[in-house]
């Protein structure tokens, strides 16, 4: 038996996206700990629940800031040692970057990162001398964390492959790709689909998830397609490309799109959908689309890292270049066409969720990784 600590950038996915991987430690005969830096009552009972222990430690979430973050990994070290951790598993990039030199300080003997998506640093990374800044710092900081670590999960091989490139770790680390947080098929069963084309966005509101590009589609589609619905789920946010809330009104006043802002709970959106769109630049692998696909939805996605593992184009969906809303456009128009290749796709989207995404094979494939299993 093992005692493992998780280290979280943000309380909240610990419960939404690592509950099943913490249920799946627990069920194998280990001691778990999980670490965030919010002080959290919903997410300690919620852990507690599950038999897990609650710390926490502060961490700005934004900037860089050398003496905050040096405070930070101190803090993290110093609880490491308190808990007498045998195991951790970090994630997210201020977690893995500083969690593993501080697991690695406090005697931590297996050391474990995973990287669920690279975000902004690593978008359009030319676009601008801010963005080449940020990429460069974010680099330098993956370099020196991953030097304290024994293994490191990724959830593509795109992602795998520019750490590779860049000389970000070293070619002797133990790493592998997994099929993203994977997806509890159970929690999301088949719902039956609407009759009319009706297209459903979940996540963030940020210009790198694609939104732009989505709403400029859903104009052209209003076009052709007067009646389909428009659907846009997701907070707000603070992230250098994020979209500012008079936007979002002015879409909402002029009929292109409902907004339905930050929900708890995507299964009634996902059952008054029909197909799911998520026209991201880059994703670790998304798990609003696995939720999707679970639920038996067609899936748009781009053709970019992350996105393009979940569909296979013309089968379960439709795969189009990212930044380009006039094939968005087109995908769209062609499913809001046809009822019978929403649901045909949408039956497919189903198996590929069962036979690839189950959360339990995946999580059963990291265990084994760290030889916790």
């Amino acid at each position: 038996m093992s005692r493992i600590a998780v280290i979280a950038g943000h309380a909240e996915s610990l419960i939404r996206f690592r509950g099943d991987l913490l249920d799946a430690m627990r069920a194998n005969g280990h001691q778990v700990v999980a670490i965030a830096p919010e002080d959290d009552d919903s997410v300690r009972q919620r852990l507690a629940d599950k038999g897990v222990d609650y710390h926490v430690v502060p961490m700005a979430r934004a900037g860089l800031n050398p003496l905050a973050d040096l405070a930070y990994l101190l803090r993290l070290s110093k609880c490491l040692r308190t808990i007498k951790a045998d195991v951790v598993l970090a994630y997210t990039i201020k977690p893995v970057v500083y969690g593993l030199p501080a697991a690695a300080l406090a005697g931590v003997r297996r050391r474990y990162a995973l990287i669920t998506g690279l975000g902004y640093a690593f978008t359009d990374v030319d676009s601008s001398f801010k963005r080449k800044l940020i990429n460069r710092i974010a680099s330098g900081l993956y370099t020196l964390g991953l030097r304290f670590a024994h293994g490191l999960f990724f959830q593509n091989p795109d992602d795998q492959q520019l750490f590779k490139e860049q000389k970000l770790i070293s070619g002797k680390l133990a790493t592998w790709v997994v099929n993203g947080s994977g997806v509890d098929t159970q929690s999301y069963p088949v719902a039956p689909l609407p009759s009319e084309p009706s297209f459903l966005f979940v996540g963030r509101l940020l210009k790198d998830k694609g939104v732009i590009e989505y709403i400029e589609a859903a104009r052209t589609l209003k076009t052709l397609h007067p009646h389909a619905a428009i659907h846009l789920v997701g907070p707000l946010d603070s992230n250098p490309s994020g979209i500012n809330a008079e936007a979002v009104a002015g879409w909402v006043q002029e009929g292109t799109l409902q907004y339905h802002g930050a929900v708890s709970d995507v299964k009634p959106y996902l059952a008054a959908s029909n197909v799911f769109v998520l026209p991201s630049y880059r994703e670790g692998t998304p798990r609003s689309v696995l939720e999707a696909m679970s639920s038996g939805r067609a899936v748009i996605t781009t053709d970019a890292p992350g996105c393009r593992e979940t569909v296979e184009d013309g089968v379960n969906g439709f795969l189009v270049a990212p930044r380009s809303s006039t094939e968005l456009a087109n995908a769209m128009a062609r499913l809001a066409a046809s009822g019978e290749l929403r649901e045909q796709m949408g039956r497919i989207s189903r198996t590929l969720a069962e036979d690839k995404y189950d959360v339990h094979r995946v999580n059963a494939a990291m265990l084994e990784a760290m030889k916790l299993s």
